[in-house]
C-alpha cells in the first residue's frame, strides 16, 4: 500500500519506519528537519507539505501532539479533508479529546471519507519494537480494513467502539496510569524511609495485591530495574508534560460528562506542580522525586 504519514516525532518516526520495513511505500512529513532526515535515511519519501502526503495514498496516518493540531490538519480551510481523495482511508493515532475525534470523524464522513481514531499505548520502546497497543474507534468494516496496517506497528489491536471510543479508552487508561505511578512512587518512598531495600520491596509488592504495571515493568525508583527511564536519569520515555496533557484530557472529558474523578484531578495537579518545577521534559516516572 501507499501510505502517507504526518507527524514523524518520537512515536511517529519509528511507526513509519516499521511500515517501511514491512514493504509499504511511505511518504512522510514533519515540521522538524531532523526527523525528516531520519525518515529519508530509513528509505521514506519526503513530502513538501502535510497535504502532499495524501497524493496517490491509499491510507494517511497522522500522529500529532494535541487536539488543535488534528483540527488544523483535517478541518482547516486548506485542510486534508478539502484536498485529499475521499477514497483515502484516514487513521488518526494522536491522543486527543474524544469530543474532537468525534467532530473530525463526522466531518470526514460528511465529505465521503472513512476515518478511525487509533491512539496507542506502549511508548517509544513499543513504537520501535512494533509492539504498540492500538485502541480503535470507528466502523467495524473500516477497522478490519486497516487492521493489517496497524499490525505492522503493533501487536494488540482493539476495536473499542464507534468514533471517539479509541480516544475514550486512551484517556481512561492514561489517567489510571498517572494515578498508579504516583501511588507506586509514594509506596516505594515510604518503604525506603523505613530502611527497606527498594528492590526487595518492589519484588514483594509485585507479587502481592499492590502489583501494577508501573511497579513491575517501569519501576520509578532508580537502580531497581534496568533499561527503564528511572535508571537513565529519567531520560527518554513518556514525558511529564505529555502525561500532564493526557491527564488534562481526562479531566476535560469528565467535566463535559459530569463524571466524578477526584483522584484524577488531584493527580493532574501533582503532575502540573512537578512540571512547573522544571521537570516537564523528564519521564513521568520522575514523580518519584516529587517535592511537597
Amino acid at each position: 500500500m501507499k501510505i502517507g504519514f504526518i507527524g514523524l516525532g518520537n512515536m511517529g518516526l519509528p511507526m513509519a519506519i516499521n511500515l517501511l520495513k514491512a514493504g509499504h511505500e511511505v511518504t512522510g512529513f514533519d515540521l522538524v528537519q531532523g526527523q525528516i532526515e531520519a525518515f529519508a535515511k530509513a528509505g521514506g519519501k519526503v513530502a513538501k507539505s502535510a497535504n502532499a502526503t495524501a497524493d496517490g495514498a491509499d491510507v494517511v496516518i497522522s500522529m500529532l501532539p494535541a487536539s488543535r493540531h488534528v483540527e488544523g490538519l483535517y478541518l482547516g480551510a486548506n485542510g486534508l479533508l478539502t484536498n485529499a481523495n475521499p477514497k483515502t482511508l484516514l487513521i488518526d493515532c494522536s491522543t486527543i479529546s474524544p469530543k474532537v475525534a468525534q467532530a473530525v470523524a463526522a466531518e470526514a464522513k460528511a465529505k465521503g471519507f472513512a476515518m478511525v481514531d487509533a491512539p496507542v499505548s506502549g511508548g517509544t520502546a513499543g513504537a520501535q519494537a512494533g509492539t504498540l497497543t492500538f485502541m480503535v474507534g470507528g466502523e467495524n468494516s473500516v477497522v478490519e480494513c486497516i487492521r493489517p496496517i496497524l499490525e505492522k506497528m503493533g501487536k494488540n489491536i482493539f476495536h473499542a467502539g464507534g468514533s471517539g471510543a479509541g480516544q475514550t479508552v486512551k484517556v481512561c487508561n492514561n489517567m489510571l496510569l498517572g494515578i498508579q505511578m504516583l501511588g507506586t512512587s509514594e509506596a516505594l518512598r515510604l518503604g525506603i524511609a523505613n530502611g527497606m531495600d527498594p528492590k526487595v520491596l518492589s519484588d514483594i509488592m509485585s507479587k502481592s495485591s499492590g502489583r501494577n504495571w508501573a511497579l513491575e515493568l517501569y519501576n520509578p525508583c532508580p537502580g531497581v530495574m534496568e533499561n527503564v527511564p528511572s535508571s537513565k536519569d529519567y531520560a527518554g520515555g513518556f514525558g511529564v508534560d505529555l502525561m500532564l496533557k493526557d491527564m488534562g484530557l481526562a479531566i476535560e472529558n469528565a467535566q463535559d460528562l459530569g463524571a466524578s474523578v477526584p483522584l484524577g484531578e488531584l493527580s493532574r495537579q501533582l503532575y502540573e506542580s512537578h512540571s512547573k518545577a522544571g521537570n516537564g521534559q523528564l519521564d513521568f516516572s520522575s514523580v518519584f522525586n516529587l517535592k511537597d
